[in-house]
């Protein structure tokens, strides 16, 4: 099957002293959405079950208007581990100028150690469309209308 080309952005990055030595964020396969993020931590940090903590990445970005950077957990992590990031998906903002940083939390049930250069999040670039609201007295009627949190799952008949 022939590949077919991918819109490329460029981002501007800077590396910051505790991360000059890891790899940039790259992606994994040509046909990966996420590139891996990589902890710049001076010594390994141990998460207990249920702790978070702060994990710099060592990386601060520009990113061009009409963008957002997207932090995922790693599939692996979480299945293996029970590594989840707790806002996922965090949102790095157009006009963020700080160190990209992911809350990561262990849910498993054993210690999890985060080594300097481990695969710690995904990040995927999106594009942003801004909503603009407009008042109105009512909304169109639709099938499903005011039924939520589950609703369209339900026979109707109860349980």
């Amino acid at each position: 099957m022939p590949h077919h080309p991918v819109m490329s952005v460029m981002i501007e990055l800077r590396r910051l002293p505790h991360g000059a030595d890891l790899p940039l964020p790259s992606y994994a396969t040509d046909g990966a959405a996420g590139m891996d993020l990589l902890a710049a931590v001076a010594e390994p940090v141990t998460l207990a079950p249920g702790q978070r903590a702060l994990i710099p990445t060592g990386l601060a970005i520009a990113l061009p208007p009409g963008h957002e950077l997207q932090i995922r957990p790693r599939s692996g992590l979480a299945l293996r581990h029970g590594i989840v990031l707790p806002n996922s998906p965090g949102t790095i903002d157009e006009d963020y100028r700080g160190e990209i940083q992911v809350i990561m939390l262990n849910t498993g049930d054993a210690p999890f150690v985060i080594e300097r250069g481990a695969r710690i999040a995904q990040a995927v670039l999106a594009p942003v469309i801004r909503a603009v609201w407009r008042e109105v007295e009512a909304l169109d009627e639709t099938a499903r209308n005011q039924g939520g949190f589950g609703s369209t799952g339900t026979s109707g008949l109860p349980a």
